[in-house]
């Protein structure tokens, strides 16, 4: 069983360094806000932590699981950073959905020290991070790829190695192309049927189980047309990762048309305030009746 430091106690990582405890690992956590950490460590066993080099001491593996690039540099860098604390041969997983620019820079930081680095955002959900089967896209070197592996495992359903430092990211954008445009799709055709006024139940028996058939249709289809957004991955963190990928777009001649016109329809929804709501909202800006 190994040493773990989970830092960034979100809704992911919060089930997450759970999963890692009931498979028998030595957890110790850090969160921005010390009273969740507390409550984690009330709840599973594990140790909070005041700092996140006080959480990396000792350990073998790092995960970090928090809210965007600058959110990573300032629990990796500086005295009290996780880096800082650690001996050679520890790995740091970044599980955070950032930057692949960022990847490579945290993995030439960890290189240099003597420490392993995967960037390995996830998807599934917090549905998927409560039940242990996220999908981990992973960057990084085999070695320590396959170190880190039965590790993930705690947690994950799916574990990949896509390429080197910064493959884990561009993964991740892949995948958030995908979403983007699933929701979009998801969004128009359900606005259309309402406004045909169509019985939706039995539209979306009808499409659900065929060739259009989609996560967000089965798993949102109802929730859409009922008008309920208070759940789910938020308007905000989806507009974040799209302004990720439009960025690794740009600096690779890449043309993502589906995905500007998706970061467009949320941008007029966190303007009409609906910000937290699950991203799905965004078929309140077409008319349905």
């Amino acid at each position: 069983m190994a040493d773990c430091a989970f830092i960034g106690l979100g809704n992911m990582g919060y089930p997450m360094a759970g999963h890692l405890v009931t498979a028998g690992h030595q957890v110790r956590v850090y969160n921005r806000t010390a009273s969740k950490a507390q409550a984690w460590s009330n709840e599973h066993g594990g140790t909070a932590c005041q700092t996140p080099a006080q959480a990396a001491t000792g350990a073998d593996f790092v995960m970090i699981c928090v809210g965007g690039d600058d959110d990573v540099r300032g629990v990796v860098y500086g005295e009290d950073g996780a880096l800082g604390a650690l001996q050679p041969g520890a790995v740091i997983v970044d599980h955070t959905t950032a930057s692949a620019s960022l990847a490579l820079e945290l993995d030439e930081a960890a290189n240099e020290v003597g420490v392993g680095f995967v960037d390995g955002p996830i998807s599934g959900g917090q549905v998927g991070a409560e039940n242990g089967s996220l999908s981990v896209m992973c960057g990084g070197k085999a070695e320590h790829f396959e170190r880190v592996a039965p590790i993930l495992d705690s947690y994950a359903a799916t574990i990949t190695l896509v390429g080197a430092a910064g493959a884990g990211q561009q993964t991740k954008m892949v995948n958030q192309i995908l979403c983007a445009g699933s929701i979009q799709g998801s969004s128009e055709a359900l606005a259309f049927a309402q406004k045909a006024g169509l019985d939706m139940d039995k539209v979306l028996a009808a499409v659900t189980k065929g060739a259009a058939g989609s996560w967000y249709l089965s798993n949102r289809g109802e929730t859409m047309v009922a008008d309920e957004f208070d759940f789910g991955f938020a308007v905000d963190w989806l507009a974040k990762d799209l302004g990720i990928v439009k960025a690794e777009a740009e600096r690779l001649g890449a043309t993502t048309p589906l995905t500007d016109l998706t970061a467009k329809y949320l941008a007029d929804t966190q303007a009409a305030g609906d910000n937290r709501l699950d991203a799905t909202a965004i078929i309140r800006r077409y008319p349905r009746s």
